[in-house]
Formats: C-alpha cells, sequence, structure tokens
C-alpha cells in the first residue's frame, strides 16, 4: 500500500560493494540524513484512527513494539500510561471493547513494527472517552488524532472524507491480512453451506456495501475513482432500533440474539400465503416475503407470536431490503463483485447468509456476496493511514 510516509525506509543501507571510506562516510551521512528525514516525517506517538458512527465509535491504535532503550527513557509518562491502559485491558468501563481476535501483530507502518489493536464502544458514550482522555492528560500529547464519520464531538480533531477513509481502509486491510475476505459456498443449500476464503488480489470493479446505522452503496474502479450509487437509511440502527422497542432488548447482541431463536414466517406474509403457492409467471417462489410484518395486521396472530419471532423478522426484513437494493445496484452498475462490510454484520452470521443466499438465488448465481473479517473497522484504518500518509 503506497504512501504511509512520505520516506521509504526500506530502501536505506543499500551500498555498492567495496567502498572507499571516503564513500562509506558519504553513505553513512547520506544514510543518516535518510534516518533523520524518516524520523522527521512520522508523526508522534501515540498513533490513531477514528470513525464516529451513528451508533458505534471505531479506534485503531497502533501499538510499537520497537522501542529502543533510549525512546523509552524519552518517552513521557503520559504517553506510557496511554499504551499501558489500552494494550494490557480489553474492556474500557462499561461499554468499551478490545476486539482482540482482530488485533494485526508485527505490522510495519511507517518504518515502525507494532501491532494494531480495534477497539470500539457506544458512540453515546463518547463523552466517557473524551473524560478518560482528559484523565490520561491527552491533551499534554503534541499529537493529531485523525478521525471520520459523524457524531457530536467537543474534541479537536481533523476530520476526513469517510467514504475515502473506508475505501482506502479496506484496500490496506486486505493487502496485509491473508484470509480477510471470504464468501459463503452454496449459500442456497443450508447443509452445505460453508465459508470459502476469497483472494481479493484485483477488487475493481467492486460495489462496496457498508452497513452501519444506515447504508451508504458506493461503486469502486480504482482507489480513486469511486462514487457512492445510492444508500438506505434502514439500517443496523434501524433493527437495533425497532428491537428495542418491540422486544424491549437493549443491546445488539441481545437483539441478535433474540432473532436467532426466532421464525420471521410467524410475522411476515409469504407468497404462498396469499396464491397457495409459488407464482410462477414471475418466478416468485412460495417462501419468498410477501409482505414484511403482513401477518401482524390479524390480532389472533399478533398474539400468537414471541419477541423472538418479532426480532427475527426484523433482521430479515432489514437484510432483505439490503439485498435488494444492492442487487439492483449491481445490475444498473454492471458489477458481479459485492463486498459487504461494517458493524450491523459484526456476529451477525444469519445476516451474512441471508445476504450470501439472496446474491445468488435472484442473480441465478451471477453475483457474489464477499465479506470482510474486520467488518466496521475500515474507516478508522483510512483515518490512520492519512495520520502517516500527511505527517
Amino acid at each position: 500500500m503506497p504512501g504511509l510516509c512520505r520516506s521509504d525506509p526500506n530502501n536505506e543501507g543499500a551500498a555498492a560493494p567495496g567502498p572507499s571510506s571516503s564513500e562509506r562516510r558519504t553513505f553513512n551521512s547520506t544514510a543518516r540524513l535518510r534516518t533523520d528525514s524518516v524520523k522527521k516525517s512520522r508523526p508522534l506517538f501515540p498513533w490513531f484512527g477514528m470513525d464516529i458512527g451513528g451508533t458505534l465509535v471505531k479506534l485503531v491504535y497502533f501499538e510499537p513494539k520497537d522501542i529502543t532503550a533510549e525512546e523509552e527513557q524519552e518517552e513521557v509518562e503520559n504517553l506510557k500510561s496511554i499504551r499501558r491502559y489500552l494494550t494490557l485491558n480489553t474492556a474500557y468501563g462499561k461499554t468499551g471493547i478490545r476486539d482482540v481476535h482482530l488485533e494485526l501483530k508485527d505490522l510495519t507502518l511507517c518504518g515502525r513494527t507494532g501491532n494494531l489493536h480495534f477497539i470500539r464502544f457506544p458512540t453515546q458514550d463518547l463523552p466517557v472517552f473524551l473524560q478518560m482522555g482528559r484523565d490520561k492528560h491527552f491533551s499534554s500529547l503534541h499529537t493529531t488524532l485523525c478521525a471520520t464519520g459523524g457524531g457530536p464531538t467537543s474534541l479537536k480533531l481533523h476530520k476526513l472524507d469517510e467514504l475515502e477513509c473506508l475505501i482506502r481502509g479496506v484496500l490496506y486491510i486486505d493487502s496485509v491480512m491473508p484470509r480477510e475476505c471470504y464468501y459463503f459456498e452454496n449459500p442456497t443449500d443450508p447443509d452445505h453451506c460453508v465459508e470459502r476464503p476469497y483472494p481479493l488480489e484485483n477488487p475493481y470493479p467492486m460495489l462496496l456495501v457498508n452497513i452501519g446505522s444506515g447504508v451508504s452503496i458506493l461503486a469502486v474502479y480504482s482507489e480513486n475513482n469511486y462514487k457512492r450509487v445510492t444508500g438506505t437509511s434502514l439500517g443496523g440502527g434501524t433493527f437495533l432500533g425497532l428491537c428495542c422497542l418491540l422486544t424491549g432488548c437493549s443491546s445488539f447482541e441481545d437483539a441478535l440474539e433474540m432473532a436467532s431463536e426466532g421464525e420471521s414466517t410467524r410475522v411476515d406474509k409469504l407468497v404462498r400465503d396469499i396464491y397457495g403457492g409459488d407464482y410462477e409467471r414471475f418466478g416468485l417462489p412460495g417462501w419468498a416475503v410477501a409482505s414484511s410484518f403482513g401477518n401482524m395486521m390479524s390480532k389472533e396472530k399478533r398474539e400468537t407470536v414471541s419477541k423472538a419471532d418479532l426480532a427475527r423478522a426484523t433482521l430479515v426484513t432489514i437484510t432483505n431490503n439490503i439485498g435488494s437494493i444492492t442487487r439492483m445496484c449491481a445490475l444498473n452498475e454492471n458489477i458481479e463483485r459485492v463486498v459487504f462490510v461494517g458493524n450491523f454484520l459484526r456476529v451477525n452470521t444469519l445476516s451474512m447468509k441471508l445476504l450470501a443466499y439472496a446474491m445468488d438465488y435472484w442473480s441465478k448465481g451471477q453475483l457474489k456476496a464477499l465479506f470482510l473479517r474486520h467488518e466496521g473497522y475500515f474507516g478508522a484504518v483510512g483515518a490512520l493511514l492519512e495520520l502517516l500518509h500527511s505527517s
């Protein structure tokens, strides 16, 4: 991934064989200048990238592991405190979580080797994060915090373009993380549906579907050539909000757990409920949803459904809507490679398999739904890369 630092430290030390003393002195001087140049071009630690979403704040933190004894001695106590706090804990307060399973170890960024950590917390708890920063005397450090996304904050940020950071983050993580991208083989056969790796070596063109609180759909032709095709306000925030209203749940995890135990066909009206079977003239199978929540018009049926059924129907409704819009965009843009990202897909295998099924079935095998393991962190990664590139 080009442009992570203005200087390339990997070129240092390439001397011709058998140099004279004068040449060695000249080379050593040049090498020192290059090293100094790299140091000067690097931003000061700590290195963060942040994506402030409508539901979640995603934070990536680069922990240097190649700190020299001299740097250790010079490092201010506030910086050490932040590093220890972020890396020795997996939870922060009541709602902050470090996704340890996503950590990238021994990563080289801007000539430094370290680990990349992935942290998330609800956007509504952003004031708690800001207070933590004040408690750790974050403001005393001469550092820049690059951020993308919206969300209200009093923190002084270097704000970046959300979609540009998203694309850059996707391309970078896929380039350094083996088996980052995957798909579901045989998605229309539940008994033989299995996860398979997918090499995203030549990704263009691709349809990038970012499912967060809402949904944005991008047609990407290169890293710098893309457009937002469309979107929908019915996304992960809609799913959680409706589940809170309908079931009394209080978290995304609770809503998904309920959905996994429910049966949406008790809530939705299907094609067979209207036509007695398939609607063959238009190729609509009897199991297809004709009206989401359509059965809830009946008082008798309302009395028979469970909270789990309502959660499952809500998940199916939101996911089917995203799948339908995505398929039309893929047809209009003539793109067969569809990549789904965003925190709506975190621990949400139900929706991933529904999307894989929908893409495969309705396109007669022409569209492949692809997924990425770092789901909702790509905007934050892109913000971190911009910090390193622009310093």
